[in-house]
């Protein structure tokens, strides 16, 4: 959860103000290099191991009162946040990767244009909503420690 909350935030934070920056030409290019970059086994791998971890998380916990509700606010959480990458940013990287070789494209800024505004705004709720789920796991770890598990003593 926090290698994507992280990827999410630096996004955020970093990489698309500083594209903004760009000339269109530079920005669909960079936009579509990452988009054809980030679809590896690592990504792969952490985008849905946190969805399914959490998940199995809050399937062992179900009869732990103090701790489920934290999980499973959290697997909510990335849920949404997930739901909204596969239904709206996913999308908008295909669109983008659909408009062909910026070098050629007629016009990079009508491409931009139908991007950056939207893609920008939903990576922003990714971003919160994965640093929540974060910090939910974060509290129910704690409680767990500090309880342990159900029947436990001590």
């Amino acid at each position: 959860m926090g290698l994507i909350a992280g990827l999410f935030y630096a996004f955020a934070c970093s990489i698309m103000p500083a594209l903004a920056r760009s000339d269109d030409r530079v920005y669909v290019e960079v936009m579509q290099n990452i988009n054809d970059a980030i679809q590896n086994p690592v990504f792969f791998l952490s985008f849905l191991g946190a969805l399914l971890l959490t998940a199995v998380c809050a399937w062992q916990l179900r009869g732990s009162p103090r701790v489920r509700g934290w999980v499973f606010g959290a697997l909510v959480a990335y849920g949404l946040a997930f739901l909204f990458t596969v239904a709206v940013n996913i999308p908008l990287n295909d669109a983008l990767m659909d408009a062909g070789d910026p070098a050629t494209t007629a016009d990079p800024a009508s491409v931009r244009e139908e991007f950056e505004d939207p893609w920008v705004a939903w990576n922003v709720v990714r971003a919160a909503l994965c640093t929540l789920a974060l910090g939910l796991l974060a509290r129910a770890l704690t409680l767990y420690g500090r309880h342990g598990r159900p029947g436990h003593q001590g």
